[in-house]
């Protein structure tokens, strides 16, 4: 990656996926029980900058996944949106950790999804992106595939300003 596009960009990331049952169901016992490892391991992990909290994600605000994402209820929806500096920070976290190994056991907790579950997109380094702002970069790459606008870990684009923010 440009090292001066690095210094000004960072690095947008969101993932649903439709859970088997409600985090209070035991079938999802096993996912809830490591959430807070999880979320740590992130938090200390190479290039992590920021990570929207449980709290912060309420019904109304999933309100843009309602209609254009089929499958959606609110109660089995897992929903992650983070910020880090780089790609390269990010493929660590999410393939060389324990997270991974979360990663291969998500067919206990969740379902395949129908469309895009995963966006990611370059930021202006102090901006917090939106719940709003995830589920349009999530359309982008159902309906386009990957862009320089929204795009994935396995065919990322470098930071682009002219790509949308």
């Amino acid at each position: 990656m440009n090292e001066l596009a690095s210094l000004n960009f960072h690095l947008a990331q969101v993932n649903i996926a439709w859970m088997h049952g409600s985090f209070e169901d035991p079938i999802m016992a096993g996912l809830v029980s490591r959430v807070e490892e999880i979320n740590r391991l992130a938090e200390e992990s190479e290039g992590f900058v920021w990570r929207m909290h449980a709290a912060e994600v309420t019904h109304e605000a999933l309100e843009p996944f309602n209609t254009d994402f089929p499958g959606f209820r609110r109660e089995r929806l897992f929903y992650n949106m983070s910020v880090w500096k780089s790609v390269e920070d990010l493929r660590a976290y999410t393939f060389e950790s324990a997270h991974a190994e979360m990663m291969n056991d998500r067919k206990q907790w969740v379902e395949h999804i129908e469309g895009a579950s995963v966006a990611l997109w370059w930021i202006p380094i102090h901006h917090r992106p939106t719940i709003c702002e995830s589920a349009e970069r999530l359309r982008s790459v159902q309906k386009f595939g990957p862009t320089p606008y929204a795009f994935t870990l396995r065919q990322p684009f470098p930071p682009n300003f002219r790509g949308g923010l």
